[in-house]
């Protein structure tokens, strides 16, 4: 062969594909699924059959376990000699296996997470539940392979005198496969199959009333029995798994949570770990101290609460948030017939029972051979000593052994193999006592081939045999059960009061995206004077609220963020606050515009958002809620060249007043704008002139004596009486409400409602506040500019206008 010609031209996807589907073909039917009639993997085959070859047995003393892995790698299993390792300590682990298949002397982890000792310390023998498991397996039960290097063979199946899939369950992951099928009670799961065998029509509810379900070794309760059935009839389904708690009553009127199970597959020191970080993080306020008390009697956990707090609802978050409650998801995969299968539990049990049949014939059919051949030689050896003076005569003539059998086979009719028995037999067997023992003797194996004909020839008699071996496991190795079933998966209700400890506090925001919450301990100390804030920033909002309620800030780009009061940063009322994006990201040339306070989002309210160019929309308040979220969220679909100017919670009753650049004012009542989702658009509120865009938006409520207070962009002021712009119908292009100049027009800078009670202040760029009481201005109608405030020409362009009672000075 030339060098050339080692090399192959093949497409890479082709080899890939190849070499792939070898591989996934290897490790679905030889390596993580188990097989549905033992129940095991090879690799946990191979060591329960390495250690019954060597003869580490439960009857025997413990032996290394270096030993038996070095076997394993060496005889069945080429791989590393962790994997061998690993597989065989979790097949010793009480909190893994319902019923252990090896048994380990040392340190074999814990439920903690812990690792094993290393193989050399640890010493281990197969269990005696194995031994059922093995039973029989030198009576041609099961058929044997070649192993990897061919130098010794190993069985493809194990008897399996208990159904192990169901009973230890199984968990692994392969190509395009996974399996978790749980443990089950014995007893339970024998039930099943002498039920399945009774009657092969047996239903899932006539089987459920004896395998009521899954059965941890870690116990705990089960909750969800609809889920228990959808997977026993289809492979698949979902249950919780809810740690076993109490709660006491401790001195001092403190309640502690005392947990003595927890779910099955769950790290205990994870757990308990996860617990603590909810307290040290103050989540959990109510949490005074998480210990892990277990010892050699069992598991406990003790979560110890502070005083007057409600156990119950720290618990109920617990199960939400934290392991001490899992969903434990059924998929129900085994190699059957030498291919991955969903099975479903009549499946699972027939595939058993199957087996059962398979290796209780062949063990029949190797014992009636056995028999009949020791029936053949015990006639030839009754024949002989019936004519032992002849046979010692023949045997005596002879030259050698094969000669001697050679004449007694030609002399007296015996076969080779009673010719066999005769030659080898020790002289003292020649006693005429032995005579009985033989008659004896073939009386029993008559009995016996007899029996065992009969087994082969009828399936009813077959199947009595597999029942009684199965009642006798259950007999001696049945427990009681451990996990607790419960028919409905219980819903979690997690009330904030249990979360977060009720507190009356300050909270600000700034227009430039500063906020904090104060407690009134340092508002009072610092007199509600010295509010750190930046020179250009003003207060957009600042209002006492409580911890349990939330802020909804909203955005210039139609977006709003969802804080929760109690998760803003506790800061100092003469420390400056916390920038919004370090909560929640904003874009550039983002901005509040609004803050709005809720205490609670069921109440019938709406919030209404409306943008520069005039759309305008409502949404119902309980549609605000947010459960998860890392970025703003949309209340509007804003334009890219628009922006949102309002956002506001009204009621059904209100109407709405939308006053334009130019002047123009349009007033409808709340029922034209249709009620829409937050990410909608919304309506067109007013008709635009070109260049024209809304200045202001406000909300008139039912019976309001307020006023309309108009600012010119060019210092000017004016008050109007509601009753000037008539409540017409959306969309429209409006009424004016100045009077137009030739030269130099007023336009619309801000519009405020206000009442006798209110003064404005006027800001202009050079910094320039100029205040107005409301109840200095006089009325006039839509056609008047007003009365000059601020000469814009000498102090600057206006940058703010706003409203506050007369008597608050800042």
């Amino acid at each position: 062969m030339t060098q050339t010609e080692r090399y192959q031209d093949l497409p890479l996807e082709e080899v890939i594909g190849d070499r792939f589907g070898r591989y996934s073909k290897y490790i679905i039917q030889d390596r993580a699924l188990p097989d549905a009639r033992d129940g095991l993997k090879p690799v946990q085959r191979r060591i329960l059959f390495a250690m019954f070859q060597e003869g580490n047995t439960n009857d025997k003393p413990f032996r290394k376990s270096a030993k038996t892995v070095g076997n394993v790698i060496g005889n069945y299993h080429p791989h590393g000699d962790s994997s061998v390792y690993e597989a065989m300590v979790r097949m010793s682990q009480d909190w893994k296996l319902r019923h252990m298949l090896v048994e380990m002397h040392g340190n074999n982890g814990s439920v903690d997470g812990d690792p094993p000792a290393a193989m050399r310390y640890t010493e281990a023998r197969i269990s005696a539940i194995s031994h059922e498991l093995l039973r029989d397996l030198n009576k041609n039960t099961v058929d044997y392979i070649p192993n990897f290097d061919d130098s010794d063979s190993e069985p493809v199946v194990l008897p399996a005198r208990f159904p192990n899939l169901l009973v230890n369950g199984s968990t692994g992951i392969s190509a395009g496969y996974a399996t978790d099928i749980p443990p089950h009670a014995l007893h339970e799961a024998l039930d099943a199959v002498l039920m399945r065998i009774e009657n092969p029509a047996a239903t899932i509810d006539e089987l459920m009333t004896v395998i009521k379900g899954p059965d941890f070794p870690t116990g705990g309760i089960i909750q969800g029995v609809e889920g228990i059935k959808r997977a026993y009839e289809t492979g698949k389904g979902k249950i919780v798994i809810r740690s076993k708690t109490e709660i006491e009553t401790i001195k001092g009127g403190k309640e502690q949570i005392v947990i003595t199970e927890i779910p099955f597959e769950v790290n205990k020191a994870n757990l308990v770990k996860k617990i603590d970080e909810q307290r040290h993080d103050k989540r959990l306020d109510g949490i005074a101290d998480v210990r892990d008390e277990s010892d050699r009697t069992g598991l406990r956990i003790v979560i110890e609460m502070k005083k007057e707090v409600d156990a119950h609802g720290i618990l109920q978050f617990l199960f939400k948030n934290t392991d001490l409650q899992v969903t434990y998801n059924f998929n129900m995969i085994a190699i059957h017939n030498r291919r991955p299968t969903m099975m479903t539990l009549p499946l699972l049990l027939d595939s058993y029972i199957g087996h059962q049949k398979e290796v209780v014939t062949r063990r029949t059919a190797f014992d009636l051979k056995k028999a009949k051949e020791r029936l053949h030689i015990v006639a030839g050896l009754m024949k002989a000593l019936s004519i032992l003076d002849d046979v010692i005569r023949t045997i005596r003539a002879s030259k050698d052994k094969r000669d001697a059998k050679n004449n007694l086979m030609s002399a007296f009719d015996f076969s080779e193999a009673q010719a066999e028995a005769i030659v080898s037999l020790q002289l003292y067997r020649l006693t005429n006592t032995d005579i009985t023992e033989l008659q004896k003797e073939e009386e029993t194996l008559n009995a016996l081939v007899k029996k065992l004909e009969s087994i082969l020839a009828s399936e009813v008699v077959l199947f009595k045999v597999i029942k009684k071996e199965l009642l006798e496991v259950r007999k001696q190795f049945a427990e009681p059960r451990k996990s607790i079933i419960e028919d409905e998966i219980e819903e979690i209700k997690v009330t904030l009061d249990v979360l977060i400890p009720s507190e009356e506090v300050i909270v600000t925001v700034t227009k430039d995206g500063y906020v904090k919450r104060t407690s009134l301990r340092s508002f009072t100390a610092s007199n509600g004077q010295d509010f750190a804030i930046k020179e250009s920033d003003y207060l957009l909002y600042k209002e006492p609220i409580n911890t349990q309620h939330h802020l909804l800030l909203f955005t210039s780009k139609g977006n709003y963020i969802y804080q929760p009061v109690h998760e803003l940063p506790d800061i100092r009322w003469k420390d400056l606050g916390q920038h919004i994006s370090s909560i929640v990201p904003l874009d550039t040339n983002e901005s509040i515009i609004n803050v709005i306070g809720i205490e609670s989002f069921d109440l019938d309210l709406c919030i209404l958002t409306a943008t520069k160019e005039g759309q305008i929309k409502r949404s119902l308040l309980s549609d605000y809620v947010v459960q998860r979220y890392a970025r703003p969220i949309k209340t509007m679909n804003v334009k890219k060249e628009d922006e949102l100017i309002l956002a506001q919670l009204v009621s059904p009753s209100d109407e709405v007043l939308l006053t334009t650049y130019y002047s123009y004012s349009v007033r409808f009542s709340l029922d034209e704008v249709p009620v829409t989702g937050v990410k909608t658009g919304g309506v067109k509120g007013v008709s635009l002139k070109d260049d024209d865009y809304v200045v202001s938006v406000n909300v008139i409520t039912q019976n309001s004596h307020d006023d309309i207070t108009l600012v010119t962009h060019r210092g000017s002021v004016k008050k109007m009486g509601l009753k000037e712009i008539e409540a017409g119908g959306r969309a429209k292009r409006g009424v004016v409400t100045l009077r137009e100049l030739k030269t130099n027009a007023h336009r619309v800078f801000a519009v405020v409602l206000t009442n006798k009670a209110d003064e404005l202040v006027l800001e202009t760029e050079k910094g320039v506040q100029e205040i107005v009481q409301s109840n200095t201005l006089r009325p006039t109608d839509r056609y008047s500019n007003g009365s000059f405030i601020v000469d814009t020409e000498k102090e600057g362009k206006l940058v703010r206008v706003w409203k506050r009672p007369i008597e608050q000075k800042e």
